[in-house]
């Protein structure tokens, strides 16, 4: 395992353990979070712990075109059960994320600095929220990091049946109508592979990252996305 100082600089992910555990310390600095996920590695740990740095092997990815929509999703989606906003409660949507319960888990790894950290970023045009309202208010969503033509998924929160997988869905789709290559999920959960989702090799997974690399900019609001 490797000690970051405060020098911008991570070990190559194949150094990662068997758990994907590449690094820990280091800051949540805008430049060093840009590098991790520049190289398929992100952050995750507990509050009052060191920071920890991951490189999962194989990684959990999604391909906007391999989204999985049921018959009763399709429905949903026909009937306008939700009206699915981008970048218009960025703020709303991570703290949902860090208070939402859930199975299994005690606490959150969305610890204030980390929230912090990623609002930033949002601000910088680099950190996107898909958020789904009903009846003029927020009931589900997700955020994660856009760089290149590829998305890192972080968290979602559902506070209506259905509301993160219309968020899902329909970021899959917006990303595959522009051209985006993948979601990364990061780590396997059953919920985001029956929807399409599925493990590759993190050699693959870090060859996709190098082939969408692209200098990260102060980007645009993603809010026209809803109507795409």
């Amino acid at each position: 395992m490797y000690w970051l100082s405060k020098d911008l600089v991570f070990p190559h992910p194949k150094y990662a353990d068997e758990d994907g555990v590449l690094a820990v310390g280091g800051d949540l600095s805008i430049e060093r979070l840009l590098l991790a996920y520049e190289n398929g590695i992100f952050p995750w740990y507990n509050e009052g712990e060191p920071i920890v740095w991951w490189a999962p092997d194989p990684r959990f990815v999604l391909f906007p075109s391999e989204i999985s929509v049921s018959k009763s999703m399709r429905k949903i989606i026909r009937r306008k059960t939700f009206e699915v906003r981008y970048d218009t409660a960025f703020e709303q949507v991570i703290e949902a994320c860090s208070s939402t319960p859930r199975l299994g888990q005690s606490g959150t790894w969305l610890i204030p600095e980390m929230i912090e950290a990623y609002i930033q970023l949002h601000q910088l045009g680099l950190a996107h929220s898909v958020e789904t309202w009903q009846d003029g208010e927020l009931v589900g969503g997700l955020y994660g990091v856009s760089l290149g033509k590829c998305f890192f998924g972080e968290s979602m929160f559902s506070h209506r049946s259905n509301a993160s997988k219309t968020a899902l869905i329909h970021l899959a789709q917006t990303l595959d109508k522009q051209n985006y290559s993948l979601i990364d999920c990061q780590v396997h959960t059953p919920h985001v592979e029956s929807m399409g989702a599925r493990l590759i090799p993190r050699q693959e997974f870090t060859n996709y990252l190098e082939k969408n690399k692209k200098e990260p900019t102060k980007q645009e609001s993603w809010s026209h996305f809803a109507t795409i």
